[in-house]
C-alpha cells in the first residue's frame, strides 16, 4: 500500500461540527462549503482569506450553486430550499420526500446537465437504538421537481461523475462500499450498478469524493485520517495521510484546479482526540499532483 505524506495547509481553522461539501466557484475564485450541524453555508475567499456565512433554519446535507444567479439550492432536513445569497432569505422548492424526524438529506451534487442529485441519511431526531432504515436517492430540477432514483441506502455519500460523464459514483458509507453506475447524461437515468471499491472498516468509511481530469476517484475516509485515490477501474492507487481523523470530502479548486480542498469534522471526537488534533473541523488544502474537474451548477 502506498501512503504519501505531503504538506497539508490549514487554510481555515473553522472548528466545524461537520464540515462538508466543498464546492469551488470558478467564476468567483472562492470555495463554498457547509457545516451540517451549525447549520450554515459558508464562502471562503482564499485570496482575501475572508469568510461569509449564511445561517440556515435546519440541518443541511448538501447544496448546489445556481447558474447565473446569486442563489444556492440547499438540501435541508425540512426539504429543498432556494437560498438568496444577497438577502439570506429561503423559499421552499420541494418538501422532504421522507419523514424528517427520521431521515435527512445527505450529500448533493449536480451533473453536467445541471440536475441536482441528493442522497439521504438515517439520522433520527430522537435516537432510541432502533435499527437504521434505508431511504432513497433523488434528482431534482426546478421544472420537474424531485424524482426518485433506483437506489436506497442508510447513508449516501461520494457522488461524482467520470470526466466523460458516463459513470456516476455513489457510496453506501455504512456498508463501506462505493458503487459505479452507467449514467445517461441526456435522460439522467442510472443503470448497471456495480461494485467499484470496498473500504475495510478499520480504515474508516467512504465519505465525500472528487474526480480528477484523468478519471481518478479521490475519496475521503472518515475515521481513517486519509484520502484514497482509485484508478477509474477501481484499482487502488495511493493514500494521502491527513492531520485529522475525520476528513469528510474533497474538492479541486484554485485558478488551475490543481489544489485539493478538504473539509473535516470534530463531531463525536473525545476530549483526548481534540487535544491530539486541535484543528479538527478545519478546512485544509494540499497539492496532490493532479488537476480536477469543475463541479456543475443547478441550471434554471
Amino acid at each position: 500500500m502506498r501512503e504519501g505524506i505531503m504538506d497539508t495547509e490549514l487554510v481555515l481553522d473553522a472548528h466545524a461540527a461537520i464540515g462538508e461539501s466543498p464546492t469551488w466557484s470558478a467564476a468567483e475564485q472562492a470555495l463554498y462549503w457547509i457545516d451540517i450541524k451549525a447549520p450554515a453555508l459558508h464562502r471562503f475567499d482564499p485570496r482575501a482569506r475572508a469568510v461569509r456565512s449564511w445561517s440556515l433554519p435546519a440541518e443541511i446535507g448538501g447544496f448546489a450553486l445556481v447558474a447565473g444567479r446569486a442563489q444556492a439550492l440547499v438540501a435541508l432536513r425540512s426539504g429543498l430550499f432556494l437560498l438568496d445569497l444577497d438577502t439570506g432569505e429561503v423559499s421552499q422548492a420541494a418538501p422532504p420526500p421522507f419523514d424528517p424526524r427520521r431521515h435527512r438529506f445527505n450529500e448533493g451534487a449536480c451533473d453536467a446537465a445541471g440536475r441536482f442529485w441528493v442522497g439521504t441519511m438515517f439520522d433520527p431526531l430522537d435516537p432510541k437504538g432502533e435499527p437504521a432504515e434505508r431511504a432513497g436517492l433523488f434528482s431534482f430540477t426546478l421544472q420537474g421537481g424531485l424524482r426518485g432514483e433506483p437506489d436506497a441506502s442508510e447513508l449516501h455519500n461520494g457522488m461524482a461523475w467520470s470526466p466523460d460523464g458516463r459513470t456516476f459514483y455513489l457510496s453506501h458509507s455504512q456498508r463501506g462500499e462505493i458503487f459505479a453506475f452507467e449514467f445517461d447524461a441526456r435522460s439522467g437515468r442510472l443503470s448497471g450498478r456495480r461494485s467499484f471499491a470496498r473500504i475495510a472498516s478499520e480504515l474508516g468509511v467512504p465519505d465525500g469524493a472528487a474526480v480528477d481530469e484523468e478519471g481518478g476517484y479521490w475519496c475521503a475516509l472518515h475515521g481513517g485520517s486519509r484520502l484514497r485515490r482509485f484508478h477509474s477501474d477501481g484499482r487502488f492507487d495511493r493514500d494521502i495521510a491527513l492531520p485529522i481523523s475525520q476528513p469528510t470530502m474533497c474538492a479541486f479548486g484554485g485558478p488551475d484546479l490543481a489544489s485539493l480542498y478538504v473539509t473535516s469534522a470534530a463531531d463525536g471526537l473525545s476530549g483526548e482526540d481534540l487535544r491530539a488534533q486541535p484543528h479538527a473541523g478545519g478546512l485544509f488544502r494540499l497539492t496532490p499532483g493532479a488537476k480536477g474537474l469543475t463541479r456543475s451548477c443547478l441550471v434554471v
